[in-house]
């Protein structure tokens, strides 16, 4: 059963996508919720990975010599994962438009 979230969590929680697409970067509240929210998804990505490798060495420990054939699930996880855990900043994402194909 999830934990009920506090009201002080859900003020703090950003309410706007974690990206620049459609913000006015003349309204400086806008920009500064964009560039939160991408920094808070950019966190929440990178510990995402840490907790999969602190699963992943338990499962290592408690395996012993079938580590690899019972671990594997979340070694493929972890290497999924890190694709997506560097806290990159907003800097690039604000400054260059890419588009996705």
């Amino acid at each position: 059963m999830p934990t009920p979230e506090s009201e002080a969590f859900k003020a703090a929680k950003p309410k706007v996508p974690p990206t620049f697409d459609g913000v006015n970067y003349d309204d400086n509240k806008a920009l500064k919720a964009a560039q939160d929210a991408i920094i808070r998804e950019q966190w929440v990505q990178s510990m995402m990975a840490r907790l999969i490798r602190e699963e992943m060495g338990k499962c290592y420990y408690r395996e012993g010599m079938n580590h690899l054939e019972k671990c594997g699930h979340l070694r493929e996880r972890y290497l999924q994962q890190l694709q997506h855990a560097k806290v990159r900043g907003y800097l690039f994402d604000q400054q260059n438009y890419i588009s996705e194909q």
